[in-house]
């Protein structure tokens, strides 16, 4: 009886995360990684994956789904439809969050999972107790390594460097020191580490 019920919980668990990647696979925007070219979010999706068995192997069930769906359809709420200043930023933060939290909910839902677990996910998505769930803790740091890893290079490129320093300083913030920690020991371009060692000197 235990093997099957451990057999029906990994059919759903797997189950959830085929409809994660389905629905992040008609992501119209594309990206190279290894000469093979990925649905934005999906390969987004995949990179939170590797990254949190790296930093937490062990970690539980709905953090892994979390992680998988940190992003989900995101292309559908574009930030160009807010506007481009601070608040309009926060305001499309805040609203992308509860969109990723309400669609990968609908989905573990009809993937089999039951009401806490859904509601679990959802907080993660939403970050909520950030600093005081180690679980909310563990994704955000996951998050801001796969920025720092495959994205804050080209990020880099599109805004003057004192700018950058800001968003590394607030990076940094939200960061555990387990999450410095790694981020420090990342294979980055001399030019990417000097701005980070500039940011978090003059801090």
């Amino acid at each position: 009886m235990l093997g099957s019920e451990n057999g029906s919980a990994r059919r759903r668990f797997e189950l959830a995360i085929a409809r994660f990647d389905a629905a992040n696979s008609d992501d119209p925007r594309l990206e190279f990684s290894n000469g093979v070219e990925y649905p934005k979010e999906l390969l987004y999706a995949q990179r939170m994956t590797a990254w949190l068995a790296k930093f937490l192997p062990e970690a539980p069930e709905t953090l892994r789904l979390a992680a998988r769906c940190q992003h989900i359809l995101r292309w559908t709420i574009p930030r160009s439809d807010y506007p481009m200043n601070r608040s309009g930023y926060k305001v499309w933060r805040t609203r992308a969050a509860e969109f990723h939290a309400d669609r990968a909910g609908e989905i573990l839902k009809d993937s089999g999972y039951d009401e806490q677990t859904v509601e679990r996910l959802k907080a993660l998505l939403r970050k909520e107790k950030l600093k005081l769930d180690p679980e909310v803790q563990v994704l955000e740091d996951v998050i801001c390594l796969v920025f720092l890893e495959n994205h804050f290079s080209d990020f880099r490129k599109q805004h003057d460097e004192d700018k950058i320093v800001r968003i590394i300083r607030k990076t940094w913030k939200k960061m555990s020191p387990r999450g410095h920690q790694a981020a420090l020991a990342l294979t980055l371009p001399d030019a990417v580490r000097s701005v980070i060692k500039r940011a978090l000197t003059e801090a």
